[in-house]
């Protein structure tokens, strides 16, 4: 027997993913509920109750035209993106990356989820996936840290078990304890204005703060579960291990800065970045870590100009979880066994805030488009929105979220002595006139 109840799409998880799926729908003229377990039910990263809570950095990457994580952006503020225009509109310094006031971040993106009509915010947690009955539509946006019970209901529904890794979080320096006496404020090589406060070492304070560092006592981990780190969010210590200047060419790297206090590049150089518009807080960029807090105040302390320092947050690690997307997901994002059940975000592999941003939002036009039985939008492999659906649904044998990167597109034809640079602008070039050329933002609304 038919039910004479219409269709509905929902989405679950106010993530990025979800809060721009959300607004998708919303803005193509469809009612959507957006569920949101927090704050009734808490996770171990996140401290408010506020939608699109950014929690490990407050940078989205690199802003400066024709590199690949600026592409996405531009692709997504071309595409309509809610997430995009709100980031521009709250951003802080942060030389050519795009970093945000993560609290303004979040406060408007959650006023504008809940000021839309379409839009119905359930702040309850869903224990399974939704049934698709009825031509009901669902996206799964839980994210890394979905509850137990979804968590079960998504592994039943995959046929697989989760893959997973673990991530961990910076920490926060409050402004007003930095002593400045012994720091700079510049970016590498100029780029932007001076942006970062800049805690420059000697060599005989690098070899003080790394033994330290390798002495410290991690958070132990329970015997299961066997630590899978995302390798380009490692913990500062797991980079440590992997020898004594590993630091220094990674995220203490000194290159492209001048201290002026002695007119020389410093041995080593901790970078802080503006957290907020008031430059209240800074986050210590690259140093994710899961040092016990004891250790973690008095190694961090050991960096000249933090002597003093207060922690408005310490480095945390939690559990990341992820399907197996090549053997679940489609280029469209919805999934194999059911074309009404999509997934998005970092749970569908796409790994950053930006990547996970557009995922919901090509997520979001396809359940509008499912809904009305039309054809679901496959953008263009040439563009990076496309190829990051490309890469999280073709077969690999060992699948891992992903960032943006050139080697996600597919070549093109070009002389070999070309720069880098040149490169990559005719690929960004290539990818902006598939969209603008075949009418694709018309496209995916009709």
């Amino acid at each position: 027997m038919q039910s004479n109840v219409p269709p509905s799409i929902t989405v679950i998880g106010g993530g990025l993913s979800g809060c721009e799926a959300a607004w998708q729908i919303a803005e193509l003229g469809e009612k959507v509920s957006l569920w949101e377990m927090r704050p009734n039910q808490p996770t171990a990263a996140h401290k408010t109750e506020f939608l699109a809570e950014v929690v490990c950095s407050n940078s989205l990457k690199s802003d400066l035209p024709f590199n690949a994580s600026w592409l996405l952006k531009e692709e997504l503020r071309r595409s309509g993106s809610l997430l995009m225009r709100i980031a521009d509109s709250v951003r802080v310094p942060a030389g050519s990356a795009l970093a945000v006031d993560r609290e303004q971040f979040a406060i408007r993106t959650t006023e504008a989820i809940v000021s839309h009509p379409n839009i119905t915010l359930v702040r309850e947690e869903v224990s399974s996936i939704p049934s698709t009955e009825n031509g009901n539509i669902v996206i799964i946006a839980s994210g890394p840290l979905t509850s137990g019970p979804l968590s079960e209901s998504i592994r039943t529904f995959c046929g697989a078990d989760h893959l997973y890794f673990y991530d961990a979080i910076s920490p926060i320096v409050d402004a007003d304890t930095i002593d400045r006496s012994k720091v700079f404020c510049a970016s590498r090589y100029g780029k932007g204005e001076d942006d970062y406060i800049n805690c420059p070492m000697s060599r005989e304070e690098y070899a003080a703060f790394y033994e330290a560092l390798i002495a410290a006592e991690a958070v132990e981990l329970h015997e299961f579960e066997k630590a899978q780190y995302f390798e380009a969010c490692l913990p500062i210590e797991e980079l440590a291990r992997r020898g004594r200047e590993t630091l220094r060419f990674g995220p203490m790297r000194p290159v492209g800065l001048t201290d002026p206090h002695t007119g020389r590049i410093p041995w080593a150089v901790v970078q802080l970045r503006q957290e907020d518009r008031m430059q209240s807080s800074y986050n210590i960029v690259g140093f994710q870590n899961h040092v016990k807090f004891p250790d973690q105040r008095r190694v961090l302390r050991l960096i000249p100009g933090l002597e003093q320092a207060e922690f408005l947050r310490l480095g945390q690690i939690h559990r990341n979880t992820y399907i197996n997307a090549p053997n679940i997901l489609t280029p469209t994002l919805a999934a194999q066994r059911d074309n009404r059940v999509f997934f998005a975000g970092q749970l569908a592999g796409t790994e950053g805030y930006i990547e996970n941003i557009a995922s919901g939002l090509v997520a979001g036009i396809n359940a509008v488009r499912t809904l009305h039985r039309r054809e679901p939008v496959i953008f263009p492999p040439e563009t990076a929105i496309g190829s990051l659906c490309r890469y999280i649904s073709t077969p690999t044998k060992h699948f891992a979220p992903m960032n943006i990167h050139f080697g996600l597109l597919p070549p093109m034809e070009m002389e070999k002595r070309i720069s880098k640079n040149e490169k990559q602008r005719l690929l960004s070039e290539r990818a902006l006139n598939s969209i603008a050329g075949n009418g694709w933002r018309s496209g995916i609304a009709s």
